[in-house]
């Protein structure tokens, strides 16, 4: 089924923003061109760092603040001898139960339309809670950068100001084997299954789809054809306990516990205040406060 008549099988309906859409990238198609890699640096105007990681095909070591999508290279080795190479296009995933916006502490990670994971560069405090909490490495604070961008956290946005508007994410649209594909996620996951059963049909028996229900749902989906640990990805990822802890104990108990210092700090001003809009002594200004 070709480029057109896949979009026009998936296209979700940009007005219904509660919907959930998602990428599936079948890595049998995917010819690490690293097209997807600039379509997301020139349509995000991400800056442009030069890497420093020799003997690899990989441009970029990792995913950064700045760096969004990378394609990462895997070397194996087959029964024959032979080696075999496997490229995983990385970025956020867009978990259902997201780690980092469990872990947040302002509320600037939050999940948003079309079920994707939104990041508010402006409540963002570059706390770095985030970073470990993301099973996949898909979210860094920027510590290197000056102006807006410094001391901010920066991730995948999943094009939202393009599929808002019924387009395609860059990366997608840009894909030169149309490796990457975007649409409804429940019909994805559906041709995803059906992309696996072909692919172990044509002899490819470790073939999975992986993302249809880790973390309770990807809205970044693969079609592999190695176990997804060839890839670099965690087997049944989950969040900590000690996340859960965080954001509906400790944070919650932490803010009432401000809430009250807080409340106190006023109190006890207008308490001043009033002492010495009446020239009391503090003697005085105690008796009269019981009176």
């Amino acid at each position: 089924m070709g480029r057109a008549a896949t979009w026009d099988a998936w296209r979700p309906d940009p007005s219904d923003t509660r919907q959930h859409v998602a990428m599936l990238v079948d890595t049998s198609e995917c010819i690490g061109c690293k097209g997807c890699e600039v379509a997301c640096k020139q349509w995000n105007q991400n800056e442009v760092r030069i890497s420093q990681d020799p003997g690899t095909y990989q441009s970029h070591p990792a995913l950064d603040a700045q760096t969004w999508t990378v394609i990462r290279f895997f070397e194996t080795d087959e029964e024959n001898g032979m080696s075999k190479w496997l490229m995983q296009k990385h970025s956020c995933m867009h978990c259902t139960e997201a780690g980092c916006v469990t872990a947040c502490p302002t509320d600037a990670l939050q999940y948003g339309d079309y079920g994707v994971v939104t990041l508010n560069r402006e409540a963002c405090i570059g706390c770095g809670y985030c970073e470990p909490a993301c099973p996949f490495d898909a979210i860094h604070v920027d510590r290197t950068a000056w102006g807006q961008r410094a001391q901010k956290a920066g991730k995948c946005t999943f094009c939202l100001d393009r599929i808002a508007n019924g387009m395609q994410p860059a990366c997608v649209a840009t894909c030169p084997t149309d490796c990457i594909k975007y649409g409804n996620r429940e019909a994805l996951i559906a041709w995803g299954r059906e992309r696996v059963a072909q692919l172990q049909a044509m002899g490819y028996k470790n073939a999975n789809l992986y993302g249809a229900d880790e973390m309770r749902g990807l809205h970044h989906l693969y079609v592999l054809l190695e176990p997804p640990e060839a890839y670099g990805l965690p087997v049944a990822p989950q969040l900590s306990p000690i996340l859960h802890l965080w954001k509906y104990g400790l944070q919650p108990v932490g803010k009432a516990v401000l809430g009250l210092g807080l409340f106190g700090l006023v109190v006890n001003w207008f308490a001043a205040r009033r002492v010495f809009k009446n020239g009391l002594s503090p003697h005085e200004a105690a008796e009269s406060m019981h009176d």
